[in-house]
């Protein structure tokens, strides 16, 4: 059986580590483990990052890179939520209504996707890439600073947005493609098939 050499680049198997590591991450949560929790959850959001930028930079994108790209991103997300109410709860519990919103909207493009096209979608939106890199930098400044609440906002408030931004662009795909860029992008192209 021969594999594909699209399929083994640097860009897929770091996203394939992020997916591999996620339930060694959910482990070390429950087993009360904050220290490798903290150092491999922050492995798995630099290596986000490098995957993106290396695929772009030397042109190894592809459907299956997106869609691992994606999976590893939900499990990063999941292991960071899950990770802030096991070890931070008591800080970020006053704005708790807010985030079972943020939870809710997270979970209504796949919904949408899975309704529409029966798949995971992987958009990969630069709202969606703005607003990773401010839940970064909101979980980075509570883990090792503090709580903040105006960052929770902003990461609440971009979060929300973004998700409702995939959900339009999700309903307005006859097909779903990876790397839409935004509502933008996906409008011109509709209007230029048109």
């Amino acid at each position: 059986m021969r594999i594909n050499s699209q399929i083994l680049t640097v860009p897929n198997a770091l996203s394939g580590y992020r997916v591999l590591v996620t339930p060694f991450i959910l482990y070390f949560i429950f087993a009360g483990w904050q220290q490798f929790f903290l150092l491999f959850l922050c492995i798995n959001i630099i290596s986000d990052i490098l995957d993106g930028a290396i695929a772009r930079a030397f042109k190894m994108q592809t459907n299956f890179g997106a869609r691992l790209d994606s999976i590893g991103d939900i499990g990063t997300y999941i292991a960071a939520a899950y990770g802030t109410i096991e070890f931070k709860w008591q800080e970020v519990s006053n704005a708790d209504s807010w985030l079972w919103i943020f939870a809710a909207f997270f979970i209504l493009p796949f919904i949408v996707s899975f309704l529409k096209f029966r798949k995971l979608p992987s958009l990969h939106l630069y709202s969606s890439k703005i607003g990773g890199t401010i839940d970064g930098v909101f979980f980075f400044y509570l883990f090792f600073f503090g709580y903040s609440p105006w960052l929770l906002a902003l990461a609440i408030g971009w979060g929300i947005c973004s998700f409702i931004e995939q959900i339009v662009i999700l309903l307005l795909l006859t097909k779903l493609k990876p790397d839409a860029k935004g509502l933008y992008w996906v409008l011109k192209s509709i209007k230029a098939s048109n």
